[in-house]
Parts: structure tokens; C-alpha cells; sequence
């Protein structure tokens, strides 16, 4: 039977101290799972997972390594994850699907054009329509490095967040978007939007978040 809720650890952009200790299991009991939005050293996404004890799903970032070489292994992505670029998951009941990089504004990896998103995003639409069939709904928790255009996204070229997000928005109504990507320099700024029916996280940092697997309640904590 699965359990009512479920905890989840989402992580991007910022390596906690407050995290990154010995100290992280006793600081975090009983999260179900780690979700990283990119932008983080694999080895720290690695650290969190293992100290945690809980299965990790993750994106890159625009900033991410190809290779993040190390004394014991050469890593590609965080060892022992799953890669939701691109992709579909179901952890606990809970309907996953990511998308990595940000809008593309100068040379390097995992980063994309609007139309290239595009082609992304269209791509998981039989992934989508399945998870219709088999779990009566489309998608609960859309993961992505960049946010959606217009929705916590930024003005300047290299922060501006992708249009095929608000088509998917629209389309397959995930109940949460989860984004890093723009980092948190104020109170002002703004971490949280709703979009058509979707409420648009900004993880900068980390957040733990209590999601009811049943839809009827969901507690967030910023820390």
C-alpha cells in the first residue's frame, strides 16, 4: 500500500554547509526521496543521497561538467541516480518527468534553444499520455533546471526560461514545477508562481516539501 505522503529534499544551484555535513541524516529524518535541479557538483548530489539514505532523481544544470573528475571515479552525473532528462519516473506513486540546461546564450553544455525545448518537450508526450492510462493522470511533478518563459524567469538572455514549459503547463497540468536555475539575491525576488494550475518552485538552495500523494494537502518549508 502506498503511504498517503511522501517527503521530498529538493536541491539546486547552492551548496548547503548546513547540508553538506555529517550531521544531514539527523537534520532530515524520513525524506522519501532527493530531487536535484542542476547546477550542483555531482559529488555533493552524491553526498546528500548516500547521507539521506533516499533514492535521488536529478537534471543538470547549464553549468554542469560533461565529466567531474575525481581521485576514486570520473563521474558523468550523480552515481547511483536516475536522469529525469527527457524522461519519465514513478517513485511512490509520485509521477515524475525533467527536462535539463537552460535557454541557450553562449557555447557550452546542456544548453538549448526555444525550438529545441520544444522538440523535448513533444517528444514525452506518448511517456505522458501513458502515464494517463495507467495512473488516471499525467504527471504530478514537472523537473527542470530553468524555469518556465515568463514565470520566475529573468529579463537578461541567460535566464530567460523556456515557452514549451507553459504549453506543458497547460496541457498536462503537473500539480508542481520544480526549477532552479535563478539564484535567490532578495526577499523581493520571486520563488513562487502559479501558472494556469501548476504551483512553480524556484529549489534554489534546498527545500523540503511534504507532497500528499492523496491531492488534498501539500506542506512546503523554506530553509
Amino acid at each position: 500500500m502506498l503511504s498517503a505522503s511522501l517527503e521530498a529534499l529538493i536541491i539546486s544551484d547552492r551548496v548547503s554547509d548546513y547540508l553538506y555535513d555529517a550531521d544531514a541524516a539527523a537534520r532530515f529524518p524520513g525524506v522519501d526521496v532527493v530531487i536535484s535541479c542542476g547546477d550542483l557538483p555531482y559529488h555533493y548530489v552524491e553526498f546528500v543521497q548516500d547521507a539521506l539514505r533516499a533514492p535521488l532523481y536529478y537534471v543538470r544544470g547549464n553549468h554542469a561538467q560533461a565529466v567531474e573528475y575525481g581521485a576514486e571515479v570520473d563521474r558523468r552525473g550523480p552515481q547511483g541516480g536516475v536522469d529525469l532528462h527527457r524522461r519519465t519516473a514513478c517513485h511512490l506513486g509520485l509521477l515524475m518527468a525533467g527536462f535539463e540546461g537552460s535557454i541557450r546564450y553562449r557555447s557550452g553544455n546542456y544548453q538549448y534553444t526555444q525550438t529545441e525545448m520544444w522538440t523535448f518537450v513533444l517528444g514525452l508526450t506518448p511517456a505522458l499520455l501513458f502515464n494517463r492510462i495507467r495512473y488516471g493522470r499525467y504527471l504530478d511533478v514537472l523537473v527542470t533546471h530553468s524555469p518556465p518563459w515568463g514565470v520566475n524567469d529573468g529579463a537578461d538572455p541567460a535566464h530567460q526560461g523556456f515557452k514549451a514549459f507553459r504549453w506543458l503547463h497547460r496541457v498536462f497540468r503537473p500539480r508542481f514545477h520544480f526549477h532552479g536555475h535563478m539564484h535567490v539575491l532578495g526577499s523581493r525576488q520571486s520563488v513562487e508562481s502559479m501558472f494556469f494550475k501548476t504551483q512553480v518552485i524556484n529549489t534554489y538552495g534546498y527545500r523540503r516539501m511534504t507532497i500528499s500523494t492523496s491531492e488534498r494537502q501539500t506542506r512546503l518549508e523554506s530553509l
